[in-house]
């Protein structure tokens, strides 16, 4: 009886661990990382949200993404759910766009062409527009929280892989990366005495494939009124 207990034990001990373990953001080969270029499913529903103007911007944005399913124990809140479908694919709110999608369209108020940010398999989870600096410098740029690359090799771009910085023009024109390949975005913000954006990102040194205290911090701002967006890093400790 006592055996049977302590296989027992140890076989939830086990489970239990099993579920603790988290997915790498990054597999390496040969001690090198590697990002895997993933091919848009052609057989997924593509729909976009209805188009979001930006106070004081003449560019109608086109959240784009795939219809999700849900099982039908699942709870979607709002007037979005039929049948358990969602054509939600975005939230909004005044200056910033959240959520799990696949692009931006972008269309000028006075035209009826629409021009897509990027054609890579991307997945963004946010697109903030800058309105205090437009309204001081009139200059109209929005920065980008976004997965670019599968890298954790799992034939997905999501968000369990490493997440990075992209500035744009309120147009999508101008779409360019900040953060460098295989760190992961931390945060960032914004300096308007100083109309800077600075971020931070973690870089995996001990190559383990998970971002955690070992790992070295980098430090990095870009002016934002520089016709090129140059990237300096700085060491603030």
């Amino acid at each position: 009886m006592k055996r049977i207990l302590f296989s027992l034990v140890l076989f939830m001990t086990l489970l239990s661990c099993k579920k603790e373990e988290t997915t790498p953001k990054v597999i390496y080969e040969e001690g090198k990382a590697k990002a895997e270029v993933v091919v848009r499913d052609s057989g997924s529903i593509k729909v976009a949200d209805l188009p979001i103007l930006m106070e004081g911007t003449q560019y109608l944005i086109h959240p784009v993404g795939d219809v999700r399913v849900y099982d039908t124990d699942s709870k979607v809140y709002g007037s979005s759910k039929t049948n358990q479908v969602s054509y939600a694919i975005s939230n909004y709110n005044r200056f910033e766009i959240t959520g799990y999608f696949d692009n931006l369209n972008f269309q000028h108020v006075d035209s009826t062409s629409i021009k897509p940010l990027t054609d890579k398999k991307i997945q963004i989870q946010t697109a903030t527009y800058l309105n205090t600096i437009a309204a001081k410098t009139k200059k109209q740029i929005v920065v980008y929280s976004l997965v670019d690359s599968d890298t954790n090799k799992d034939g997905k771009v999501d968000q369990n892989d490493i997440k990075s910085l992209y500035l744009s023009t309120i147009s999508g024109s101008k779409f360019t990366k900040l953060s460098e390949e295989f760190q992961e975005l931390i945060d960032w913000n914004i300096i308007e005495a100083q109309n800077r954006l600075y971020f931070r990102c973690i870089e995996d040194i001990n190559k383990n494939g998970a971002f955690d205290k070992k790992d070295k911090v980098h430090y990095h701002y870009v002016n934002l009124l520089n016709n090129e967006w140059k990237v300096e890093m700085y060491t603030p400790n």
